[in-house]
């Protein structure tokens, strides 16, 4: 397994060999989310993009996650705090591609990802930032599903499911599903943000989301240009409903890129 160590904490990477003349591709995760949960029925999705699209990817799970380093006392003292979103994209992000010499990288993100993504967007260079059901606020039906979801980790069969991705599945679901049910995080909304960004935007949602209505990509608006994309017979996970359909549209907007 491949590392990079960023503030003494050592974080599982792949990295996808493709063209050195065009911008990167970095894959961020959603919030339960890993470098394994990229995998679909249809095999490595990252690496399938990368080869679709021709260029080079970089993949990597953040603290707690996958085969990344854990948490310690992740429910007490070392419980992510609100703006967790905002450090990932702000301080860990950039340090990730200062030490794998990535400039302006194209950002791909889903969920927590594509929020995360957005933010980096908002302060640093990128060449495009492709966001699959991104968080610009937070909602009453993105609350329900999060506490469905606690209820299935702690009575369901959810935590056996995520044993597989992560090393430590309790750290990486804790500290995600305690966060986003705290009163704090609440108030999180990055539309001021996104209004920073300058770069191509891509945001892809399916119309079945569980996890957040369409408001959050109808919503989105920057200094640049937006594409919009509804796919149909898709839930929270472009990636894996419409895998095929999510990828065109990728590379079709990349392909357009000056």
């Amino acid at each position: 397994m491949k590392t990079s160590v960023v503030n003494g904490v050592a974080l599982e990477v792949q990295q996808i060999p493709g063209s050195a003349a065009l911008a990167p591709i970095v894959f961020l995760h959603e919030g339960l989310g890993s470098v394994a949960m990229w995998q679909t029925r249809t095999g490595d999705w990252p690496a399938q993009v990368c080869q679709a699209t021709g260029r080079a990817g970089w993949v990597y799970a953040r603290r707690g996650y996958g085969q990344s380093d854990s948490i310690p006392d992740v429910r007490g003292v070392n419980r992510l705090q609100a703006d967790y979103m905002h450090q990932e994209a702000w301080a860990v992000l950039p340090a990730l591609l200062d030490q794998w010499g990535v400039h302006k990288p194209v950002l791909l993100g889903h969920s927590d990802g594509g929020s995360i993504a957005l933010l980096h967007a908002a302060r640093f260079e990128v060449t495009a930032c492709i966001v699959m059901a991104p968080h610009l606020m937070v909602e009453d039906k993105s609350v329900k599903a999060i506490e469905a979801a606690r209820v299935a980790y702690e009575q369901g069969d959810l935590r056996e499911r995520l044993k597989r991705y992560h090393a430590d599945v309790d750290c990486a679901f804790w500290q995600w599903n305690d966060a986003w049910l705290s009163e704090p995080f609440s108030h999180f909304d990055i539309h001021a943000e996104c209004l920073n960004i300058t770069a191509p935007v891509l945001a892809l949602q399916g119309v079945d989301d569980a996890y957040g209505s369409l408001r959050h990509i109808n919503d989105l608006h920057t200094a640049g240009k937006v594409q919009r994309e509804v796919l149909q017979a898709c839930g929270h996970s472009p990636y894996r409903d419409q895998a095929l359909q999510s990828q065109q549209l990728m590379v079709e907007f990349l392909k357009n890129l000056p």
